[in-house]
């Protein structure tokens, strides 16, 4: 009776042992599923977020390139509106210049005029 309850015994330790190994393996393998699947999730968005820093990357770098030719675009418009402003001040010089000249060709017309005329006829009219 002893020995038979021992075997008894030894045959549920036996079988606690081999269930509690089989769990054991069970719990690794899921552990190591939900490891998996849990690295997978995170390769997922570090490759995302690795073609959007590339993408990000390019667009600056086109940005910078677009940048500087809208600054060297915008110089020269600048350079052009500094040119065209000189040469509006150098037509109103031009113009005033003109003007004085236009005066003083008048005054020598009236003093030639008067002096061709002369003082008495000029008096008597």
């Amino acid at each position: 009776m002893l020995s038979r309850l021992l075997k008894e015994h030894q045959a549920k330790q036996n079988e606690r042992k081999e269930q509690q190994e089989r769990r054991r393996r069970e719990a690794i393998s899921a552990a190591t599923c939900l490891t998996e699947a849990l690295v997978d999730h995170l390769n997922v968005g570090v490759a995302q977020a690795y073609v959007n820093q590339r993408k990000l990357d390019h667009e600056v770098k086109t940005l910078q390139v677009q940048a500087s030719q809208f600054s060297k675009q915008t110089a020269q418009w600048i350079s052009m509106v500094e040119g065209f402003n000189q040469a509006l001040k150098e037509i109103g010089d031009v113009e005033n210049w003109a003007r004085s000249i236009e005066m003083d060709m008048r005054t020598i017309a009236t003093a030639l005029e008067y002096v061709h005329k002369g003082p008495l006829q000029s008096a008597s009219s």
